[in-house]
């Protein structure tokens, strides 16, 4: 099975010795994202609407330079500093999936890259090419 990186400018380059995604097989498993704007790679400061939001456009920055969309993630672990912001983070997610949800997993963690309080990582599923 070949395995392929996926890099695309629709989302934020990654910060480290690491891919945006890859596929393998039938599966593309992305990096987590956070609330990094993609032209300037600096953190979007602000409420975590505006942190939940900007993480949200950057996964589909990253699914579309895959060639796919939020209807073919599988999986989801969304990272939280404070879980107390689940509600507003859920409203938002929630709004880009519209079949089938995909499995999730949200955590509370201690701190974030870049000192952001949202990240997400995913799963998407590409069938055969």
């Amino acid at each position: 099975m070949a395995i392929e990186k996926i890099e695309t400018t629709l989302a934020p380059g990654a910060i480290g010795p690491y891919s945006q995604g890859v596929r393998a097989g039938d599966y593309v498993f992305f990096s987590g994202q956070i609330p990094l704007d993609p032209a300037t790679g600096e953190v979007v400061a602000g409420t975590i609407e505006a942190q939940a939001e900007r993480v949200m456009a950057n996964m589909q920055g990253a699914l579309k330079g895959a060639g796919l969309d939020f209807d073919q993630v599988v999986k989801t672990t969304i990272f939280l500093t404070d879980l107390g912001d689940f509600g507003v983070v859920n409203d938002i997610y929630g709004r880009h999936f519209k079949g089938v949800p995909p499995a999730r997993a949200t955590v509370q963690v201690a701190a974030l890259p870049k000192g952001v309080a949202i990240e997400i990582e995913w799963v998407a599923y590409c069938g055969s090419r």
